[in-house]
């Protein structure tokens, strides 16, 4: 377990090693001449729509600690973000991915050399109506869903009369929809009837207002109940809790991404996030992918409801609201 004081000296030490790694690597990624520093100057970065508000709480807080930075974020579906890294138009990127092989040639020609930083741990929650009883699914039932070889939610409970299965995404090309067919419909296309709703909070709305959808969201859109969004997002749907047992015979084999189950790898829909920079020295970029990874940027995350990369988590036993 890793004490404040730990947790400091490692920020400290992560931010030390960028600052020598952008010594081997001078000049911008463009070839211009830049004037910003790791506190001051401004610098736009991307950022996977599905972390918009830890981001947003991430750099709120870095504009207050450094009154002279400008952080300019642009959410958007992470493909789009993987493509503004690629083509200069940011210096940062936050994403759930680590770079291809095609990508890092496309570096490797611009001769820059990108770093991949692994900053949090993410879950992602899969909601519905809260009109539905089905609210405990396995995995096998996911997947025949998010496939559509489950067309009606009476195949899922033959008590369910809602009808015909309307599965949602955030938007198109976005991570949740690319994760969903790598990791749980195993490279099957996704349902015919699957649609983008085009933002996380419309996807939301549409959760809530209609009964026979399933949608699936990043966690810290509905972990921190603290936010009074969060808690008014949360009257309006209901979170489903996943089983790996084919055939689970007690509610406690199910989960909800909760960020102990997180953190203990029980929660099955987990996935890395992580901060990709091209910057090629000490600048702007460079200081608030250090702040992310630090001691206070972890707290951040922490308090969202993802795990930190470096930190801990308080485990409570709790009854589940299913």
């Amino acid at each position: 377990m890793n004490s404040p004081t730990s947790l400091r000296t490692m920020g400290m030490a992560l931010a030390a090693g960028f600052c020598l790694l952008a010594g081997c690597n001078q000049g911008g990624p463009s070839g211009a001449a830049n004037d910003d520093t790791a506190t001051s100057g401004s610098v736009a970065i991307a950022v996977d729509a599905t972390f918009e508000p830890i981001v947003k709480s991430q750099v709120d807080t870095f504009h207050k600690l450094y009154q002279y930075a400008k952080i300019s974020a642009r959410y958007e579906p992470e493909a789009d973000a993987m493509r503004d890294l690629l083509n200069d138009k940011v210096r940062l990127a936050v994403v759930t991915r680590e770079l291809t092989a095609d990508e890092k040639a496309a570096f490797d020609r611009q001769k820059l050399f990108p770093r991949t930083t692994h900053i949090a741990t993410d879950g992602l929650a899969i909601i519905v109506h809260p009109s539905n009883p089905d609210t405990l699914l396995t995995m096998e039932q996911l997947r025949d869903i998010f496939s559509g070889q489950t067309k009606q939610w009476q195949q899922v409970n033959r008590k369910n009369k809602l009808g015909d299965i309307t599965v949602v995404f955030d938007s198109n090309n976005s991570s949740t929809s690319r994760y969903m067919q790598d990791s749980v419909t195993k490279g099957m296309p996704l349902a015919k009837g699957a649609f983008a709703s085009e933002s996380n909070p419309a996807l939301l709305d549409y959760v809530a207002t209609h009964p026979k959808a399933i949608g699936v969201i990043g966690v810290n859109w509905i972990s921190d109940q603290d936010d009074k969004e969060v808690r008014g997002f949360l009257k309006k749907i209901r979170v489903v809790g996943l089983s790996t047992s084919p055939r689970p015979q007690k509610t406690d084999e199910y989960v909800q991404p909760y960020q102990a189950y997180l953190a203990l790898k029980t929660y099955p829909l987990r996935r890395n996030v992580y901060v990709i920079s091209r910057e090629a020295r000490a600048g702007l970029g460079t200081g608030f992918a250090s702040f992310v990874a630090g001691t206070k940027g972890q707290l951040i995350i922490l308090k969202s409801g993802l795990v930190p990369a470096i930190g801990q988590t308080r485990i409570v036993n709790t009854t589940p609201n299913y």
